[in-house]
């Protein structure tokens, strides 16, 4: 299992490909998944967690419309990738819409996944978040430092 740290920027270029930082590379492998993910942002999976994820997803009750729902949306936005000579991957344009992707990505390391954020969003989202951040971390159950 891959760790995934560090928030670092590159822009799209004018074909829709992105450059990956060479922390993530070898984490990813030579094919991953990028989908919608959460916040307006893209999640990036390598084979192995994208695997877990999928049978986790798969135990969800499909009697259940939310399920239903999360389940179609996740998966009918995955889009195998591989990176190219260069280091970058080709983002699909419907993935680029939906995160608002224009020309400067934040790319950021989460644990087991990569985030692609458009810069400006991301900035918003976590000038946001960091105002609140002490009184997140004193809402989750069982977390202490």
């Amino acid at each position: 299992m891959s760790l995934f740290m560090g928030e670092f920027e590159h822009a799209l270029d004018s074909k829709g490909r992105l450059t990956v930082p060479a922390k993530f590379r070898d984490g990813l492998g030579e094919s991953f998944i990028v989908t919608r993910g959460l916040d307006k942002c893209l999640f990036v999976y390598p084979r192995d967690e994208w695997n877990v994820l999928e049978s986790k997803l798969k135990s969800l009750p499909m009697t259940r419309a939310d399920a239903r729902a999360f389940v179609r949306f996740f998966f009918s936005g995955a889009s195998e990738c591989e990176l190219d000579k260069q280091g970058r991957i080709l983002l699909p344009q419907k993935l680029r819409d939906y995160a608002g992707l224009q020309k400067d990505c934040t790319l950021l390391g989460v644990s087991n996944r990569v985030e692609i954020w458009d810069t400006e969003i991301w900035a918003n989202y976590a000038g946001e978040a960091e105002s609140s951040f002490a009184e997140i971390a004193e809402n989750l159950v069982d977390f202490s430092f």
